[in-house]
C-alpha cells in the first residue's frame, strides 16, 4: 500500500492566509465603522412617491394631522411617543391595523391611497434585530 504524501504548508500558503485575514479584519471595520442614522426621529409622510411632509411625530401631540390623496383620506395622530393612523376611509384599513409605530425604519401604509408615513432617524435600537436570514 501506497502512503500519501506528506503536505507542508510554504511561504505561499502563509501569504494567502495573512490575506484572508486582512480583507476579513478590514470588512468588520467597515461594518462596524459605519455610522447609523442619529438626530431626532422624524416622520416622512409620501403620497404617489413623492414627500408631501416631514415632521417631529411630537408635533401632533396637541393636534392631528389629515392627509388626503387618490381619493381617500387618513388621519394621523400621536401615540405613546409614536405615530399612528386613526382614522382612513380606505376599504380595507390596513393603514389603521398596523398600530403605533415608535421606532426608526418601521413604516404605516394605505395602499388605496398610495400614501406612506416612515419614521426616519432617531437613535437605534440597541435589541433590535438588524438581520434576519433564512
Amino acid at each position: 500500500m501506497k502512503r500519501s504524501p506528506e503536505l507542508k504548508p510554504n511561504f505561499w500558503d502563509g501569504i494567502v492566509a495573512l490575506a484572508v485575514i486582512a480583507l476579513a479584519a478590514a470588512a468588520a471595520l467597515t461594518v462596524w465603522q459605519s455610522r447609523p442614522e442619529s438626530g431626532a426621529l422624524m416622520a416622512v409622510v409620501s403620497a404617489n412617491g413623492q414627500e408631501i411632509d416631514r415632521f417631529v411625530p411630537a408635533d401632533l401631540e396637541n393636534e392631528p394631522r389629515t392627509y388626503a390623496h387618490n381619493g381617500y383620506t387618513l388621519t394621523v395622530t400621536a401615540e405613546g411617543g409614536g405615530l399612528r393612523v386613526a382614522e382612513a376611509d380606505c376599504p380595507t384599513q390596513d393603514c389603521v391595523h398596523t398600530g403605533t409605530i415608535t421606532r426608526s425604519g418601521q413604516s404605516i401604509v394605505c395602499l388605496p391611497a398610495r400614501i406612506v408615513i416612515q419614521l426616519t432617524g432617531g437613535q437605534p435600537d440597541g435589541d433590535a434585530v438588524d438581520i434576519v436570514i433564512g
